[in-house]
């Protein structure tokens, strides 16, 4: 499961302020010199071969002692990633339109905090995260999407005034929007 939590915006928030360095996983190569790597889907970013290479747990970090210095140049130089808001926003642009995808849509343009982003079991998300109970709009299309596959993408939203969940079907179907009053930290 992949959690992503940001904090709220600043005042002068855009997706274009809100972009985010590269971010890439580390690796060590098999049976070479120790050091850690930047990896890629396929190898390193200073081309060492995947086959060559183990995968850590964790994300390479430039700043290590003992980070190669070409993948410390490659990860620095990588463009700019979008944030949370705009990833999500490109998606809910497809969901059903309706006044809850409208004003989910505008607040992450202003920069709303996304409080959760993950992936997982359905039964799972749907007992522990959904909190479909607390939705008075689409709450009836959320819950009968959890129903229909066993894996699922859930993310909750929060703005000054509401929580929004948005559900995200594994299986091309459109995302699902819905929305309850925001309740007090």
């Amino acid at each position: 499961m992949l959690v992503s939590m940001l904090q709220g915006p600043e005042e002068d928030w855009t997706f274009a302020t809100a972009r985010q360095p590269a971010r890439f996983g580390a690796g060590e190569r098999s049976g070479g010199p120790a050091g850690e790597h930047a990896m890629t889907d396929s190898g390193t970013l200073c081309g060492i071969p995947e086959s060559h290479v183990t995968r850590y747990r964790h994300l390479f970090t430039s700043q290590g002692s003992r980070a190669c210095p070409r993948c410390r140049q490659e990860a620095a130089a990588a463009p700019l990633q979008p944030s949370a808001q705009e990833r999500l926003h490109h998606l809910v642009r497809t969901a059903v339109p309706g006044s809850a995808r409208d004003d989910l849509l505008a607040a992450l343009a202003k920069g709303a905090r996304v409080a959760l982003w993950l992936r997982g079991p359905t039964a799972t998300l749907a007992l522990h995260h959904a909190r479909l109970d607390t939705l008075t709009e689409g709450a009836e299309p959320a819950g009968a999407a959890f129903d229909a596959a066993p894996t699922i993408g859930l993310a909750r939203v929060q703005d000054d005034s509401w929580t929004f969940l948005v559900v995200l079907p594994e299986d091309g179907s459109r995302p699902l929007v819905a929305r309850g009053p925001r309740s007090p930290a």
